[in-house]
């Protein structure tokens, strides 16, 4: 989860920001007030090019450390050895020409 926040936040931080002051400032009612922000968020996510890129090419890795999260719920350390095959793909992935891009539409 750390791994996918940290993606997130490189990528995402501008709409991350936005949805964390809103959060912040309507303690009560974020919920309903800061749904647009959490919608721009999860758009961000799903349609930048460098996110889609480690999700094509990291997407083996990333299924099977899913899955053991499932099947571990209780104690997710088991799945340490599956974050870590993620991680090492992540690094793998050729960015050039993609890493300053910005999302595109979906």
């Amino acid at each position: 989860m750390e791994a996918a926040m940290a993606i997130t936040t490189k990528y995402c931080q501008k709409e991350l920001e936005e949805y964390g002051a809103c959060v912040v400032s309507y303690p009560a009612s974020w919920q309903e007030k800061c749904l647009d922000l959490k919608l721009m968020v999860a758009q961000c996510t799903s349609s930048h090019p460098v996110i889609r890129k480690i999700r094509t090419d990291c997407a083996g890795e990333f299924s099977v450390f899913e899955r053991c999260l499932q099947e571990n719920q209780s104690s997710a350390e088991a799945c340490q050895p599956h974050l870590t095959r993620f991680l090492a793909c992540v690094e793998t992935v050729n960015l050039s020409g993609i890493a300053n891009a910005a999302p595109q539409p979906t």
